[in-house]
């Protein structure tokens, strides 16, 4: 399916994106963030703005789908601004799923409001914004350059706490 989004709206989304250095890491949103902690990425649709989730954009941009065309996406690597998208299942972050899936696959990874593994479990929606802002700060201002302080944001730890020894 051909994209028919302009190249130069194509650019200004990617300048707002940091790949991780290895093919499997994250490839993360580095600018709005909603409340929610998922990133927001605006359009110019019709003479009205339209914003929209990277990873959804991103993933209309890899397929061709229309944004409205395909049902919900489900984060591999449950990080909310990650955008990363490729054909090949071993590489991608991103998966097109259904609502049942959705609610499975948070069932499986214990993220529900019950589980207790979820790194980010129990935090207020401002909370959970402002990790998703801490851990898009830290790429937007030093890209990959500090890898040990952004897996650190990514696994929900503070990588300024100190340690116990």
């Amino acid at each position: 399916m051909k994209n028919i989004i302009s190249a130069s709206v194509q650019d200004r989304f990617w300048e707002k994106v940091v790949k991780g250095p290895a093919p499997g890491d994250c490839w993360l949103w580095t600018a709005a963030v909603a409340d929610d902690g998922y990133g927001r990425f605006t359009l110019n649709v019709g003479g009205h703005t339209q914003a929209v989730r990277p990873h959804r954009f991103a993933f209309h941009l890899a397929t061709g789908i229309p944004l409205g065309g395909f049902g919900p996406l489900m984060h591999d690597c449950d990080v909310p601004i990650c955008v990363h998208y490729s054909d090949a299942a071993e590489l991608t972050h991103l998966l097109e799923g259904t609502d049942r899936a959705n609610m499975l696959d948070r069932l499986a990874k214990r993220r529900d409001k019950n589980g207790s593994d979820f790194r980010w479990r129990g935090l207020a929606r401002e909370h959970f914004a402002a990790r998703s802002r801490a851990l898009r700060d830290e790429v937007r201002d030093y890209g990959w350059s500090r890898p040990e302080r952004v897996r650190s944001l990514i696994a929900g730890v503070d990588p300024d706490a100190p340690t116990l020894f």
